[in-house]
């Protein structure tokens, strides 16, 4: 029989453990909550049900992606073979692992803001504007017209 292949959304629940094979192969543990949860007619709200735990495997990159990117409380989505259920958890072999976009922001090596978006941002400095000038040439006022303007219209 096959194992069974099914999909998770849970919280990370606790620290990564990450360890190597004697032949270098990374292999990461960590623990999943899932709160399932459901619609309580009588109140018109949600509410939640028992959580059910996970222990979770990955292997090689999986393995090290993990490690650098999960955290303690970081929702997740997880697509996994359940190898055995023991001791009320149940255990995933884990094929593919994403962060949850529904709590937070996740950004990836090439959607990373560049060091100069961090950088602070100092005003330009604050020039007065420039003292208007009698237009000159075509379609500016006459001479006489400065000058009369100049002596008070006198």
């Amino acid at each position: 029989m096959a194992p069974s292949v099914t999909h998770v959304t849970g919280t990370v629940a606790g620290g990564v453990e990450v360890r190597f094979t004697q032949d270098g192969i990374a292999v990461c543990r960590f623990r999943l909550t899932e709160t399932p949860t459901q619609w309580d007619a009588t109140a018109q709200k949600w509410r939640d049900l028992e959580p059910i735990p996970y222990i979770c495997t990955a292997w090689r990159d999986l393995a090290s992606n993990a490690a650098e990117s999960l955290v303690d409380g970081v929702n997740v989505l997880v697509k996994g073979r359940i190898t055995g259920v023991k001791d009320d958890s149940i255990y995933l072999s884990i094929d593919d692992l994403g962060i949850s976009l529904r709590r937070r922001i996740a950004y990836t090596e090439t959607s990373l803001p560049s060091p100069i978006a961090a950088r602070p941002v100092t005003a330009p400095p604050v020039t007065a504007p420039p003292a208007p000038q009698p237009a000159t040439g075509p379609g500016g006022p006459p001479a006489w017209w400065e000058q009369k303007r100049s002596a008070n219209w006198s």
